[in-house]
């Protein structure tokens, strides 16, 4: 009968508060009996101690070990293998997770071969949720391996991924090897080279259960840093242990040395690693490095990488900046292909581009996803062009269509060209209402400012967690992941500071100006107000009632609560109905002879605020700007109770509405008849409540005031 194993896995934690649950959770589902985990928290800055010592008090299989210094990656791992008690001890990164009974699996594998090393299969996730399987597999699986093996009998693991994260260890025999983890970055392969090579039996477990998390802000392989050069140090470690283990033989330490110089030119090939002014004495500490460990009977690889080893043992470095490999993509390569080598392609030209200086006069602007030129960032523009001229803005669209329907002089870029990529990776500024694409990882002396487009009624970010239907699917890690860019946060009351942070939790600054694209409601110009009627459409004397519903997650396309035909036939020829359905939608899907107006296309709703007399909304952010033009506001709510189950809202709006409240169409259609009760003196009342709670700052300044907290005003 086999007999079952003892695990210790070793967690070491250091700012990933955001990260550290999902990882937790990960491996206390669990039901290994005797699991031992131990967290070691190495001074971490911000609540991951908390956190551990929360979970500690719910799950006795976790201790937690609080140093007094912070050690390093390396020495929280060495400061857990102390502690560990198990005949298997895995290392665990604290920002990634394991897959679903992964403890598990591995302790049934380790106990029916025990294996000096257990390699688990992973996967990377990257920050736009995507997920890519570990691309050298192959050398694992082809041809397929037996149970255990040796490196000497399957050299090309030597290509794989070399850290410590996806290899369980028995624990003796690690203690037997003499290593430690190094310190600073790198750290892991002091360790784990050596427990390749040593091992007399390895063994693979083909499934992806560790979920490793490229490209995070903070990560070692997406930060510019001079500890990069820290890899040297591990390096000699690993030529140190070659040196006290003759038997290892040649044809090994060749490939680890090949490995070797091979990661070292990458970290100085890849875009944002290597500070500019530390990559020629990077290159020379290469150089060193080829020099000192070259092993007798080492040959340079073929093609460009053995150029690029020669220029390093040479200490060519104005030759080894002048290589650059040209490729080109066959032409009968299938559609998917080309997409995806395009994809790659843009991602290494942005990467490229990340090493320009960045142009201290330069912002790039975008709302709604590329759609057009609108809400709180054009606002900001606008002003910006007054305040701080010496700043080019820059507006990002996807189309021709929507540069085309750019006011005169906007410049633009279309998304996804060079130009983008360029301007992205170079730009100080970037303004934007909702996230940038993932992709767009953020630079080092940029400024993201966030404006949001919208005071919260409903719950959002991280509020969702318990809202499945209402979250569908979001992935609030990657969320997270945006928010640590955001260097601003505009608020526009109070009210929304609150929830922002709670919805949002970030080190962001949070400038409580009010919104810039309410500034034009603060004192309306009525010559302005006629010529967006008369655009509309709006026959001249003509009361206008304007309707914004807001999306309803149980719909998957626009379902209308209300009537808004029937509506305006009630309201007779002298009231005109302007229906303006959610942003997700193109249109209200009206019939041509509806007798209404849809406005659900204009590409600018501050438009049409000014144009109504009266606002009908159910549960849109719209009743929050609206009330700065201090007019009437209608709420209809057929489904409130639906919409706060579903949704969840962080205040009762029917207890402080900003105005009537209907929950029938026949009940809205005698509120708005000629002298009904939309606009009363009680009415007034509750919208002057509302308005002192949710537009206290909107005096028409808004823009200014984040203009000059953002950008260098002259």
């Amino acid at each position: 009968m086999t007999q079952p194993v003892s695990l210790s896995i070793v967690l070491p934690v250091y700012g990933v508060a955001d990260y550290l649950p999902r990882c937790l959770d990960s491996i206390l589902a669990a039901e290994l009996p005797g699991l031992q985990v131990i967290a070691v928290d190495d001074c971490s800055p911000d609540r991951s101690g908390e956190i551990l010592d929360a979970y500690a008090a719910r799950d006795p299989r976790l201790k937690v070990t609080h140093l007094a210094a912070n050690r390093g990656l390396g020495g929280a791992r060495e400061a857990g293998l102390e502690q560990a008690t198990g005949e298997y001890v895995w290392f665990v990164d604290s920002d990634d997770w394991l897959a679903d009974g992964a403890v598990d699996e591995v302790a049934a594998r380790l106990a029916e071969i025990r294996p000096d090393v257990l390699i688990t299969g992973f996967a990377r996730v990257y920050p736009d949720g995507g997920t890519e399987p570990d691309t050298w597999r192959r050398l694992l699986v082809e041809p397929p391996l037996p149970p255990t093996f040796t490196l000497a009998e399957r050299p090309g693991l030597l290509q794989m991924i070399m850290s410590v994260w996806n290899k369980v260890i028995r624990r003796e025999y690690l203690a037997s090897l003499d290593v430690h983890f190094g310190v600073g970055y790198y750290e892991d392969i002091s360790v784990t080279y050596p427990l390749l090579l040593a091992a007399r039996s390895l063994s693979y477990l083909d499934r992806d259960l560790y979920f490793y998390r490229r490209q995070r802000a903070g990560a070692i392989t997406n930060t510019a840093s001079p500890k990069h050069a820290d890899a040297f140090a591990q390096y000699d470690a690993i030529f140190a242990f070659l040196d006290r283990r003759p038997e290892i033989g040649p044809s090994l330490c060749r490939l680890v040395f090949d490995r070797t110089v091979k990661q070292a030119v990458t970290i100085l090939d890849t875009p944002g690693l290597v500070p500019d002014e530390l990559r020629e004495d990077f290159f020379r500490r290469t150089t060193e490095h080829f020099r000192r460990h070259r092993p007798a009977g080492h040959t340079f690889p073929k093609g460009l990488r053995g150029v690029q080893y020669r220029l390093v043992e040479r200490g060519a470095w104005g030759a080894y900046q002048r290589l650059r490999p040209l490729r080109a993509l066959p032409r009968t390569l299938p559609g998917t292909v080309k997409r995806a080598v395009r994809g790659a392609g843009r991602r290494g030209l942005y990467e490229t581009y990340r090493r320009l200086p960045i142009d201290e006069n330069l912002a790039v602007y975008a709302a709604y996803w590329y759609r057009g030129y609108s809400c709180n960032p054009a606002a900001i523009y606008e002003r910006m062009r007054e305040l701080a001229p010496q700043v080019k803005g820059v507006w990002v669209v996807n189309t021709p269509a929507q540069a085309a329907a750019l006011p005169d002089g906007v410049p633009y870029v279309l998304a996804n060209t060079p130009r983008y990529l360029k301007l992205m990776a170079t730009a100080k500024y970037l303004v934007n209402n909702v996230n940038f694409p993932h992709t767009m990882t953020k630079r080092a002396g940029s400024v993201h400012v966030q404006t949001q487009h919208g005071t919260p009624l409903k719950y959002l970010g991280l509020d969702l967690r318990d809202r499945p239907l209402a979250a569908d699917g979001m992935d609030f890690d990657r969320l997270l992941e945006h928010v640590a860019r955001w260097d601003y946060l505009v608020s526009p009351n109070p009210h929304s500071t609150e929830s922002f942070q709670r919805a949002y939790p970030g080190s962001y600054e949070v400038l409580e100006a009010g919104y810039p694209r309410n500034d034009r409601l603060a004192d309306p110009d009525p010559k302005e107000v006629t010529a967006i009627r008369d655009r509309l459409g709006v026959p001249a004397g003509n009361r206008v009632v304007l309707y914004t519903p807001t999306h309803r997650e149980q719909h998957d396309s626009f379902v209308p609560a209300l009537d808004v035909v029937a509506l305006a036939r009630a309201l007779g020829p002298t009231t005109t109905v302007l229906m303006r359905a959610h942003y997700f939608y193109g249109d209200a899907g009206l019939p041509d002879d509806a007798g209404v107006i849809d406005v659900s296309g204009h590409p600018v709703v501050e438009d049409l605020y000014l144009a109504a007399d009266i606002l009908v909304t159910d549960y849109s952010s719209s009743m929050f700007d609206y009330a700065v033009l201090d007019r009437p506001i209608v709420v209809f709510a057929p489904d409130w109770d639906d919409y706060q189950r579903i949704r969840g809202v962080y205040f009762d709006l029917m207890a402080e509405p900003p105005g009537a409240v209907a929950r029938t169409d026949d009940e809205l259609a005698a509120l708005l008849a000629p002298g009904g009760a939309a606009d009363t003196n009680a009415t007034a009342k509750l919208r002057a409540d509302f308005r002192a709670k949710f537009c206290p700052w909107d005096d028409g300044h808004a823009a200014e005031r984040v203009v000059r907290s953002v950008f260098p005003v002259r």
